[in-house]
């Protein structure tokens, strides 16, 4: 029984020796990603500001003109923030990191299920059987 449970911490070890630079890229790309995604829409904002005076006005009018409702973002067309996006990643990343633990220890804990559920049946069959050698005696 010992060397199962060595086995069983063996390959947990070894699935998580084999998934933590995986998950390690992952921080790092999406973290690149995100510093992407910024300079992209630094440089969009960079690029809208028009230097034509017809635009300038244009823009002056149109913020003059609208509703502060009108400037509320839908929540449907919003895109998620930089923070989120991180957040989003450091779940995905412990998530990535917890799934094969939690099935290496529902594996073990079964196992051990399953040896007690053997052990009370064989004390049963133990007991029925003192019983019915009791029976036959007397």
């Amino acid at each position: 029984m010992r060397s199962r449970i060595v086995n069983i911490i063996t390959v947990c070890l070894v699935t998580l020796a084999v998934l933590s630079p995986g998950v390690v890229v992952f921080g790092i790309i999406w973290g690149r990603n995100i510093e992407l995604l910024q300079i992209k829409n630094s440089t969009y904002g960079v690029n809208q500001i028009g230097t034509d005076k017809a635009t300038e006005e244009a823009l002056h009018q149109s913020l003059l003109t609208t509703k502060p409702e009108d400037t509320k973002p839908n929540p449907a067309q919003e895109i998620l923030t930089t923070v989120e996006q991180y957040k989003i990643a450091r779940m995905l990343e412990w998530f990535f990191l917890f799934v094969p633990i939690c099935v290496g220890l529902g594996i073990l804990f079964y196992d051990r299920y399953l040896v007690y559920r053997a052990a009370v049946l064989q004390e049963q069959i133990e007991m029925l059987e003192r019983l019915w050698q009791q029976s036959i005696e007397q």
